[in-house]
């Protein structure tokens, strides 16, 4: 009762099911999207973690609230902890990926192509000498093509961005310069917590009327690395990964038992769930300065949220 596994809603329309989020289309215009609690890893859901949909939800919240000035955004409105309603938005095909920092572990990460010696990427060229987890220069955006249907991300420069036809020159103009204000905000609101925002990514969508909007989520622990700046010079020194908000306990665990892209998952403890838990709430802490009311006994969080959803079922 106290996970939201699946919300599943019959009464209402035109349901998608996401890895983590369940969507749905109203005839007017509008998407309800609920974030489950269902942990994504792999290409499949490993687990349900307690109040992850709930931190995610609400720490979108806070960042949609505090760069509303900079940059339009999908959210229409809030009608459960776990939902948001936001306009019906075409994606763009380019995720826009800003880094502060040379860092990260994916195949299109800074980082991992600067270790591979390549200097030249995403339209940018880096000096040699830089160390693992340096600070850049300045921020940069690494963008790729976004894989609507299960493909890879795929590197991209800003010229094969605009010859490719993915965006026109203008509409790569306006997304760049919303990111690079987002990401300036963000990291200002950040270092106010003892926090670094290192780097985030951003998806951006046109309405109807050819606005483009802020979408999706923003400045999440999913979608974002944060360190702890007190400990980072030190870690930094000494040639060690920055303190930061762990969170792949379920993740680590299930690669060092089984190939989970092909075997059967293992039963995960308790134990690796309520840790996982207790670090979404205290990211949500850490990065809002608020504290996550815990939820009250006996809630039914499917129920609450078709309660909450009710007006719009068809």
């Amino acid at each position: 009762m106290h996970l939201l596994a699946e919300a599943s809603i019959p009464e209402l329309p035109k349901h998608y099911r996401g890895k983590v989020r369940d969507n749905y289309d109203l005839p007017d215009g509008r998407r309800i999207i609920i974030a489950s609690d269902r942990l994504s890893a792999f290409d499949r859901a490993l687990a349900v973690i307690p109040d992850k949909g709930r931190v995610l939800t609400q720490t979108a919240r806070y960042w949609f609230e505090q760069t509303a000035d900079i940059c339009p955004n999908h959210v229409l409105a809030y009608p459960d902890p776990n939902v948001v309603i936001g306009k019906r938005l075409d994606i763009l095909p380019v995720e826009i990926v800003v880094r502060g920092y040379l860092a990260g572990t994916t195949g299109t990460s800074l980082l991992t192509l600067y270790k591979k010696g390549i200097r030249s990427m995403y339209g940018l060229t880096l000096p040699d000498g830089l160390r693992d987890n340096q600070v850049l220069p300045e921020p940069v955006i690494t963008p790729t093509s976004k894989a609507f249907d299960g493909g890879h991300d795929e590197p991209l420069s800003p010229g094969d961005i605009v010859s490719n036809g993915l965006l026109t020159s203008d509409q790569w103009d306006t997304v760049s310069r919303y990111a690079l204000a987002l990401f300036s905000r963000g990291q200002a609101l950040a270092a106010e917590r003892g926090l670094i925002l290192v780097d985030t990514k951003y998806e951006f969508g046109v309405d109807a009327d050819g606005t483009i909007l802020l979408a999706d989520e923003i400045h999440t622990p999913d979608s974002s690395r944060y360190w702890m700046a007190e400990s980072y010079p030190a870690k930094f020194g000494a040639g060690q990964r920055p303190e930061s908000f762990d969170k792949d306990f379920v993740r680590s665990w299930v690669a060092e038992r089984c190939d989970p892209y092909r075997d059967a998952i293992p039963e995960i403890p308790a134990d690796l769930i309520a840790q996982t838990a207790t670090v979404y709430r205290h990211a949500y802490a850490c990065i809002t300065g608020e504290v996550l009311e815990p939820i009250a006994p006996g809630t039914d969080i499917l129920a609450r949220v078709r309660k909450n959803l009710a007006p719009f079922f068809t």
